[in-house]
């Protein structure tokens, strides 16, 4: 059964991935390199790689059903569900190791409306969520690591060391967050110790200032989620975070090309 969708017709890979062609090839190509198409003993792919990432992304980016999508691949759906558990962790972001001096990173936790409830909790937004950590680079705006999802109802100072941002992050001089993050010795705003503090001039333009570079960390989660799978996902198990992390990686290739 022939396909509609193929990666071999360049004008269905930037509404399905974000990218132009160039940067879909340059993602295939390191997806080669990094092992994710070997030789397989007995039957083999019925669908090459790009068209196999393709699906992939246009699953995260549709959040199509497997059923629906399937069939404007030519494979069945079966198929499709196969494509998606082998090449979701392959495209995961893997987290930055080094950074430059005078880094200043950014972190936040967004929610994940997740319909597996072993991994989420009814949360802030009345749904069954999961709580991602997301760190991005304050100067390039690149994601640089994403904590493993916990229930939605964590908040987000005891999610920060829970996920494993913490550590990912490791001893980098300088990271912002919100008001929420009190206690862990982050950046964060300067707040009142009771109801009738004011806080003098100099507190309130520092917190200006800080509203306004921690609203980039809010700008990329408003870009990952026009990937509609991060408004309801309906994978199960690890699926939410190697969604969230395959989507973080498309997002950092938008941005560098």
């Amino acid at each position: 059964m022939a396909g509609v969708i193929t990666a071999s017709e360049p004008s269905w890979i930037a509404p399905f991935t974000g990218l132009s062609p160039r940067q879909f090839n340059k993602l295939v190509t390191a997806l080669r390199r990094e092992g994710a198409d070997p030789v397989r003993k007995g039957r083999p792919w019925s669908l090459p790689l790009e068209d196999r990432v393709l699906l992939v992304a246009a699953y995260w980016r549709t959040n199509l059903t497997l059923r629906q999508l399937a069939p404007l691949f030519g494979v069945s759906k079966s198929a499709a569900d196969r494509i998606v558990d082998h090449l979701g962790p392959a495209l995961a972001l893997q987290p930055r190791r080094r950074f430059r001096k005078n880094t200043v990173l950014i972190v936040d936790g967004t929610l994940v409306p997740t319909r597996d409830r072993a991994v989420a909790a009814s949360s802030k937004n009345y749904r069954y969520s999961t709580n991602h950590q997301v760190v991005i680079d304050a100067d390039t705006r690149l994601v640089v690591a994403v904590g493993r999802p916990l229930p939605g109802n964590r908040n987000d100072c005891r999610a920060w060391e829970d996920s494993g941002a913490k550590a990912a992050v490791g001893t980098t001089p300088a990271v912002i967050a919100d008001g929420g993050y009190r206690g862990t010795g982050l950046t964060i705003p300067h707040y009142r110790r009771h109801k009738d503090e004011e806080l003098p001039f100099w507190k309130e333009d520092h917190n200006a200032s800080h509203r306004k570079v921690r609203a980039r960390v809010e700008h990329t989660f408003a870009r990952m989620k026009s990937w509609k799978i991060l408004r309801d996902c309906r994978l199960r198990g690890d699926g939410v975070h190697h969604a969230m992390l395959g989507i973080a990686r498309l997002h950092n290739l938008t941005l560098t090309g």
